[in-house]
């Protein structure tokens, strides 16, 4: 089975408020998701955005294409750099907590990253935004990134 995932990650400030949106389409399947943390930055949400949608989906083993606006997410799977961050158990690098919980989920399915540029009129890219941004800026439901906050991953 085919899953389209498209995801993107915003903070109002880095570190600020920030959220992250996905989009998941698979046939005519369609599911959006979001939420929004006090104290972030950009790079955890845009990752956080491929890891949620990852765990909302209830098989493995799917063929799953992801599209992101973040070169520092894309680049880091397809070009198997994140796969050395681990060997060397994340020693110096930001976001381990998500890596990790990234990993976890990688091995379940045949996953490609996409990189598509951001902001250029690409429908659910652009739906993702305006769910990640919305996300960030509803200061009444904001979360607590545990991993930023507690300095530990950062």
């Amino acid at each position: 089975m085919q899953v389209n995932i498209y995801t993107d990650g915003s903070a109002r400030g880095n570190p600020g408020n920030g959220g992250y949106g996905a989009v998941l389409k698979s046939g005519k399947h369609h599911k959006e998701l979001s939420a929004g943390y006090r104290k972030t930055t950009n790079n955890r949400m845009e990752l956080l955005a491929v890891i949620i949608a990852l765990e909302s989906l209830k098989l493995d083993g799917l063929f799953i294409t992801i599209y992101t606006d973040s070169k520092y997410v894309c680049e880091s799977i397809e070009k198997k750099w994140v796969f050395g961050w681990q060997l060397k158990n994340f020693a110096g690098k930001k976001n381990a907590d998500l890596w990790k919980r990234f990993l976890k989920l990688y091995p379940k399915h045949h996953i490609k990253m996409q990189w598509i540029k951001g902001h250029a009129g690409q429908k659910e890219n652009e739906r993702c935004d305006v769910l990640a941004t919305t996300a960030a800026d509803d200061s009444k439901n904001l979360l607590i990134d545990e991993g930023f906050e507690s300095g530990m991953f950062n």
